[in-house]
C-alpha cells in the first residue's frame, strides 16, 4: 500500500509538461505519518531525518487535524465523547511539543520546481526536509510554501519531519493566534494538547520556475446591475533568469478570455491588474449574479487562470467567485447589510467549531451547510475564526450562507503575546479567503474591542488586501448593533415583546448576533453520549456535557423549569427527551418570528447560539451532534421559509413575512382555531386576501381570543407607571406584549373603565414577575367609591382567574395590597367578562395558519398551541391516544436514497406533534445525517402529510428500513 501510494506522486510529479500545475494531497489518507512527544526523542534527534529512522513505537497520526485526535483514533484513549472520558485524560501527555514524521518518495523531471505546501499548524511548526530547516509557520493560519527541489532525492526516501509547538496556557487572547476555545468554553470541553497538530492540508505541487501568487478577484456591478469583474495577481519568478512569458485567463461560463504578454526578472515577484479599463470583455452583460439564501440562487463563475513560458504552461490556478456587491449602512443604529443592492434580512447561527477535535473534514461541510440551507438560514457566523478550512467557505459560497468573520479576539483585556504573529495570520486569512462570494463581514473581536494596535491594524488589513469590498465591524455586539444574549429560553412571548434585551450594544431588535437557548437532545443521541446509570434523574454527568453549571448561561434550570410547568414533569429521560423538542421547537420558533414581526422596523437580523453542534451536548445547537433534527431544527426551518405566515404571542396579531425580492399579489391569509378535541372554534377565525410588498412585513388581522372580554381596548387609569413599561392602558389593548408596571410601593393600583354600566362575573389577571402577593379586586359606578368582589393574601403571580358574585357596574380596579418583589406592580392584561364566556378559552386552543395564492397553492402553513394559562399545556397530556397510518417507498437518486411517506392521522382526535424516523431494519439504529421537509407536526381529524427523508444511500444498502411515526399523544 505504501509503495503504491507513492507511484502516484512519480506518475503526477511527471505529467507537469501536460499540465501546468499537479498537487499530491501529502494527508494521511494518502500518506503514512507517525508522531511521538520531543521529549521522546532525547539523542536521536539528528537521527529522525535520515531514512529508516526506527519510528515504530510513534503514534500513527491523522493530518490534518490535532495530535489528541491521533490517540483516539489509534486506540490510546477512551472514546472522549463518552461520559467524562475526556476529563480524565492526563492533559500532560498532550500539553508539550510533538514531533511528527514521514518518507516520501520522490521522483522530478528536468525544469520542474517541487514545492512544498503547508496550510497551517497549531499553534507553530519547524519544517525539516531531508535534515534541513525549511522554516517556521509561526500561526494556524500561515501557509509555508517551500521550493525543494534541489533538496529532493530520486530514488531515495525523502524524509519529512515537522516540530509542532503547544499553543501555551492561558489560550486567550495570549496564544492567538489559536483555536481560543481549545482549552473550555461553556459548551465544549478542554481539549488535552489544546487542538495542537497540523491541523490544514500538506501537499506537493510541481510548476515552472514562475507560479502565480494569492490571485484576487474582484466584481462590482454597474447601476443597471451589469457584472464589473477584476484580477490582481503576483508572478513569481524564482528562477536564475528573466523569463517572457503569457498569462491569460477565461471565465466560465461566457468563454470570456483575457491575456498579456510579460517579462519577469530572475527572483522577482510583480503584480499584474485586469480591469475593464483595457479590457473590456471584463464587463458582463446581464451576469448570473449570487445571491444569498432565500433572495436568488447563489451563481458562482470559475477563472481559469495561467502563465505559459515557450507555450509551455509554468502554473495555473482555477478560481470560484460570484458576481456580486456587498454594501452597508447604520441607519436609525442599525446595521444593515445589502448584497446587489437589496437590503437581506439576516438569518443566521453561530458556529463555535465545526468539531471539538477537528475531526470535521471534507464532504461534511457540505452536508452541514447543506442543512443550514434547509433550514433558510442566509448567514453563519464563524465565532472567533474557529473555522479555518477552505471547504468550510466553498460550502457557504455554494448553498447561498453569507459569512460573518471573526479574527482570534474575545474581549479578554490583554494582547496576544506575538501581536505582529497575530497580524500576519490576519493578512493571510484575508489574502488566503477573500475570493469567497459568501464573507460578508470581518469582525475583529467578539464581545469587545481589540486593543491597540490591533484594531488599527486590522481595519487597515481589510482596506489594504480586501480592497474595502467588505465591511470592518470591530466589536461583534456592539455600534449599530443590539449587544449578545441571553442564551436561556424565555416565554414565546418575550421575543416579540418590547425589548428582548441583550447585553452590550443599542436597545431594541436591531441586528443581534448572538441570542440562544439550551437544546436538549433526543433520547436516542442521548444515550449515545451519557452512561446508563446516569440518564436518570438529573445528575453531575449532564454537566459534563453542559447542563449544569458548566454552561448557566444556558439556564438548565429555567429549561427544566419550563417542561415542568408547560408539560408537567417528566417521568423519566425518555419523557423529558420528548417534551423538551417541543420547547425546542416553540423557543426557537419564536426567537426568529419575533424578530421577523419586527423586520426593519427595527429589527434587521439574528444569529442564534449556535446552529450547529461541535461536542455531545444539550445546548445551543438546531441538528444535534449525530444530526438528529432536533425540534429546534425544525422550528427554525419553519420560522425561516422565504414566504412565511406567521402569528404574535404577544399581541395575536397574524403577519406574512416575504424575505424575497417578488411582491405577492392577491394571496388569501387564513387563520383556524381549534379546540382540544380538534373541533373548529369559528368565532375566531379569520380570513383575508392582500397583497404583500417584497422584503417587508405585512399585517393580516388580529384574532382576538378576548371576544367575550368587555374590558377589550376600553380606558385603563392607573395610580403611577414606570418609564420602562406602558401606560395603564397597556393592560386592556388585547397584547401581552405590552405591559403596565407601577411604582415601587404597596398601594399602586389600575382599573378599567368600561364606559358604562355592565353585568360582571370574572376577572382575568396576567401578571408579569413583579406581582402582588396580596390585593383586592373591586368595583365602582364613579370611581370614587369603591366595594370589594374579591381579595387573597396568596397570590401566586402568572395568570390569575378570579370568578365573583356578579354585579352591575362601570369602573373594576385591582387594588394592590402587598408586593411580591421589590419591584412594582406589573401586569400585561387586565380582562372582565360576563357571566358567559366562550368555553375555548377555558383551557387550550390550536391555531392553525394558511397562505395560498390565487390558484388556492399552499405558499406557506403554521401551527401553534396555546393556552390563556401563559405556558400552561399540561392539558395536551390528556388528549387521546392517537391513531396513525403510515405508508411509504424508498427511491435511488444518484447516491441519494429518498423515502417519500404519507402519514395519515385515522384517529378521532388530533395527533399532535408527530416525530418521523427512518430505522436500519437490521440493525435497529436511526438512519442519520439524514435531510427531511417537516417533523413534529399536527395533524387534525383525516388530514394527511408527505415527509421526504433523503440520506446517503451507504448508510442503508440493502434497502432495508423501517419507519417510526409517533404522535406526543402516542
Amino acid at each position: 500500500m505504501f509503495r503504491s501510494i507513492f507511484t502516484s506522486i512519480i506518475v503526477a510529479l511527471t505529467s507537469v509538461t501536460l499540465q501546468a500545475q499537479t498537487r499530491q494531497s501529502l494527508n494521511s489518507n494518502k500518506v503514512q505519518w507517525k508522531l511521538t512527544p520531543q521529549s521522546a526523542i532525547g539523542k536521536d534527534s539528528v537521527q529522525l531525518y535520515a531514512p529508516g529512522f526506527n519510528t515504530g513505537n510513534w503514534v500513527n497520526a491523522v493530518v490534518p487535524g490535532a495530535v489528541f485526535t491521533s490517540y483516539v483514533e489509534a486506540g490510546l484513549e477512551k472514546d472522549p465523547n463518552f461520559g467524562d472520558n475526556i476529563y480524565q485524560v492526563d492533559k500532560s501527555k498532550y500539553n508539550r511539543n510533538f514531533w511528527y514524521r514521514t518518507e516520501l518518495d520522490i521522483a522530478k523531471q528536468p525544469g520542474e520546481t517541487i514545492w512544498l505546501n503547508f496550510e497551517g499548524i497549531n499553534r507553530r511548526g519547524e519544517v525539516f526536509f531531508n535534515g534541513v530547516r525549511l522554516g517556521l509557520l509561526d500561526g494556524f493560519m500561515h501557509r509555508g510554501k517551500f521550493d525543494i527541489t534541489e533538496l529532493v532525492q530520486t530514488g531515495k526516501k525523502n524524509v519529512l519531519a515537522v516540530l509542532v509547538y503547544w499553543p501555551t496556557l492561558p489560550v486567550p487572547n495570549l496564544a492567538s493566534p489559536t483555536y481560543i476555545s481549545s482549552d473550555g468554553w461553556d459548551w465544549m470541553p478542554s481539549v488535552p494538547g489544546l487542538l495542537q497538530g497540523i491541523t490544514d492540508d500538506v501537499y506537493l505541487t510541481t510548476t515552472g520556475r514562475v507560479t502565480l501568487v494569492d490571485p484576487w478577484v474582484r466584481t462590482d456591478l454597474t447601476r443597471e446591475k451589469d457584472g464589473l469583474v477584476s484580477l490582481t495577481v503576483g508572478l513569481m519568478n524564482s528562477g536564475e533568469k528573466e523569463l517572457k512569458g503569457v498569462i491569460s485567463g477565461t471565465i466560465q461560463p461566457g468563454n470570456i478570455s483575457f491575456s498579456r504578454n510579460l517579462n519577469i526578472g530572475a527572483g522577482k515577484t510583480i503584480q499584474q491588474s485586469f480591469d475593464t479599463a483595457i479590457f473590456r470583455q471584463l464587463l458582463i452583460r446581464d451576469p448570473k449574479l449570487w445571491w444569498p439564501n432565500g433572495y436568488g440562487e447563489p451563481h458562482l463563475y470559475t477563472m481559469d487562470l495561467s502563465f505559459s513560458v515557450d507555450g509551455k504552461p509554468s502554473d495555473s490556478r482555477q478560481i470560484r467567485f460570484g458576481i456580486r456587491k456587498y454594501t452597508y449602512d447604520t441607519l436609525g443604529s442599525v446595521l444593515h447589510i445589502s448584497v446587489n443592492g437589496e437590503r437581506i434580512f439576516i438569518k443566521g447561527g453561530n458556529w463555535g467549531m465545526s468539531e471539538y477535535l477537528l475531526r470535521c473534514r471534507g464532504d461534511e461541510y457540505d452536508l452541514k451547510m447543506q442543512l443550514h440551507r434547509e433550514m433558510n438560514y442566509n448567514m453563519v457566523r464563524n465565532w472567533i475564526g474557529s473555522v479555518t478550512d477552505e471547504e468550510f467557505y466553498d460550502a457557504c459560497d455554494k448553498y447561498g450562507i453569507m459569512v460573518w468573520d471573526d479574527f482570534w479576539l474575545n474581549s479578554h483585556p490583554n494582547l496576544p503575546t506575538d501581536v505582529f504573529a497575530f497580524n500576519q495570520n490576519a493578512v493571510e486569512k484575508i489574502r488566503r479567503l477573500r475570493n469567497h462570494a459568501s464573507i460578508a463581514l470581518w469582525c475583529g473581536d467578539n464581545e469587545g474591542y481589540p486593543l491597540p494596535p490591533l484594531n488599527g491594524w486590522l481595519r487597515e488589513n481589510v482596506r489594504a488586501f480586501d480592497g474595502d469590498d467588505r465591511w470592518y465591524h470591530a466589536n461583534s455586539h456592539s455600534d449599530a448593533l443590539t449587544g449578545s444574549g441571553p442564551w436561556v429560553n424565555f416565554h414565546p412571548k418575550w421575543y416579540f415583546t418590547k425589548y428582548p434585551g441583550g447585553f452590550g450594544g443599542n436597545p431594541g431588535w436591531g441586528l443581534r448576533t448572538e441570542i440562544g437557548t439550551a437544546v436538549f437532545t433526543n433520547f436516542e443521541s442521548f444515550k449515545k453520549f451519557m452512561p446508563q446509570d446516569k440518564w436518570w434523574p438529573r445528575n453531575e454527568m449532564w454537566d459534563k456535557h453542559f447542563f449544569g453549571k458548566s454552561a448557566f448561561n444556558a439556564g438548565p434550570d429555567n429549561y427544566v423549569s419550563t417542561i415542568n410547568k408547560s408539560y408537567g414533569e417528566a417521568a423519566g429521560i425518555e419523557d423529558f427527551c420528548r417534551k423538551a423538542q417541543l420547547v425546542n421547537l416553540e423557543t426557537n420558533k419564536a426567537m426568529y418570528e419575533g424578530w421577523l414581526h419586527h423586520m426593519w422596523n427595527d429589527a434587521s437580523g439574528i444569529m442564534t447560539w449556535m446552529s450547529q453542534s461541535a461536542y455531545p451536548s444539550m445546548v445551543w445547537q438546531t441538528y444535534d451532534y449525530y444530526y438528529d433534527l432536533t425540534g429546534a431544527y425544525f422550528g427554525v426551518k419553519k420560522a425561516n421559509e422565504p414566504i412565511h405566515i406567521q402569528w404574535s404571542y404577544a399581541d395575536n396579531s397574524v403577519k406574512l413575512i416575504n424575505t424575497t425580492l417578488n411582491k405577492l399579489s392577491n394571496v388569501k391569509a387564513k387563520a383556524t382555531v381549534y379546540t382540544l378535541d380538534g373541533k373548529e372554534a369559528t368565532q375566531f377565525g379569520k380570513e383575508i386576501s392582500l397583497d404583500a410588498a417584497a422584503n417587508a412585513a405585512t399585517t393580516c388581522f388580529d384574532i382576538n381570543f378576548s371576544i367575550d372580554n368587555i374590558a377589550y381596548k376600553t380606558k385603563a387609569v392607573a395610580s403611577s407607571f414606570s418609564p420602562e413599561a406602558g401606560d395603564a392602558n397597556a393592560v386592556s389593548d388585547g397584547s401581552s406584549g405590552s405591559r403596565w408596571s407601577s411604582n415601587y410601593t404597596d398601594n399602586e393600583w389600575v382599573y378599567i373603565d368600561l364606559g358604562d354600566k355592565k353585568e360582571i362575573a370574572a376577572v382575568t389577571l396576567n401578571w408579569e414577575s413583579a406581582y402582588a402577593k396580596a390585593y383586592k379586586i373591586q368595583v365602582s359606578d364613579d370611581a370614587v367609591n369603591w366595594t370589594d368582589v374579591y381579595q387573597t393574601d396568596n397570590g401566586k403571580g402568572g395568570v390569575d382567574q378570579i370568578n365573583f358574585k356578579p354585579v352591575h357596574t362601570r369602573y373594576v380596579k385591582m387594588q394592590g395590597i402587598k408586593r411580591a418583589s421589590e419591584w412594582g406592580y406589573s401586569l400585561y392584561d387586565f380582562e372582565v367578562y360576563g357571566r358567559n364566556r366562550s368555553s375555548a378559552l377555558q383551557d387550550m386552543q390550536f391555531i392553525k395558519l394558511q397562505l395560498t395564492d390565487r390558484q388556492g397553492k399552499l405558499l406557506s402553513d403554521n401551527f401553534y398551541w396555546r393556552s390563556n394559562k401563559s405556558s400552561d399545556y399540561t392539558a395536551l397530556n390528556k388528549l387521546p391516544k392517537a391513531s396513525l397510518k403510515t405508508s411509504a417507498t424508498l427511491k435511488k437518486e444518484g447516491t441519494q436514497s429518498v423515502i417519500t411517506a404519507s402519514i395519515v392521522n385515522k384517529g378521532r382526535g388530533v395527533a399532535f406533534a408527530i416525530r418521523v424516523q427512518v430505522i436500519n431494519s437490521e440493525t435497529g439504529k436511526q438512519i442519520l445525517p439524514a435531510i427531511m421537509n417537516d417533523n413534529y407536526f399536527t395533524l387534525l381529524k383525516g388530514e394527511s402529510k408527505t415527509i421526504r427523508i433523503s440520506f446517503d444511500t451507504a448508510l442503508l444498502p440493502d434497502g432495508k428500513y423501517k419507519l417510526l411515526a409517533e404522535a406526543y399523544n402516542k
